[in-house]
């Protein structure tokens, strides 16, 4: 059935998207542990790129499973899905010109080499939030951990499950050292001169 699927050339290209947007579209992937503090930085970063008239669109884990991979389980063959799909769904809207912001835990480093294949290494910028698993667990602002720790939740992360993590982030944010202001001024430095262009009207993105 694949070779009988043939992609369609519209008239409006990315190119032309990107212009219209005023800033070319990436990826950052935030990944770690439950409870590192991934969705909280990623939200205060789409508040802050938002400020400065950047189109963002943010992706994250659980809203994702509520809908899209609602069918999906924590097996390791599922994850490596629901990544796949996140990535496929990232593909999309930055064709449509858009800076995505995923946070997601995606444990596995394979699976998120496959997301950079899906989108393109270029447009994929990295963030590990390496916060240590003593404080996720202290946190437990979901009580997902004494659950795990209980045998009640399978396939947990940190705890009966593996996380690998990154080998080369671009970012790399220990939250019991950095402010989540902090980690948001990190991200901007690093994504600045990806996303913004001579021929693009966003203003600079580490301005106040």
């Amino acid at each position: 059935m694949e070779e009988n699927v043939i992609p369609h050339n519209f008239s409006i290209t990315k190119e032309g998207r990107n212009k219209l947007m005023g800033h070319t579209p990436i990826l950052i992937w935030f990944t770690g542990l439950s409870g590192s503090g991934k969705s909280t930085i990623a939200n205060a970063l789409e508040k802050k790129l938002f400020q400065k008239d950047v189109h963002t669109y943010l992706l994250d884990g659980d809203n994702v499973r509520k809908g899209l991979n609602n069918n999906l389980t924590f097996s390791p063959e599922d994850r490596t899905e629901n990544i796949r799909r996140i990535a496929e769904v990232a593909h999309l809207m930055i064709d449509a010109g858009l800076v995505v912001i995923a946070s997601f835990i995606s444990p596995y480093r394979e699976d998120r080499e496959n997301v950079k294949r899906i989108v393109g290494y270029g447009n994929f910028v990295e963030v590990f939030v390496n916060t240590p698993i003593e404080e996720c667990e202290r946190r437990d602002v979901k009580g997902l951990y004494a659950k795990a720790r209980a045998g009640e939740i399978e396939n947990f992360t940190g705890v009966n499950a593996p996380y690998e993590a990154p080998m080369a982030p671009d970012v790399e944010i220990d939250t019991t050292v950095v402010s989540v202001e902090d980690s948001v001024a990190l991200i901007l430095t690093e994504i600045e001169k990806r996303i913004k262009s001579k021929l693009y009207k966003v203003a600079s993105l580490s301005s106040k």
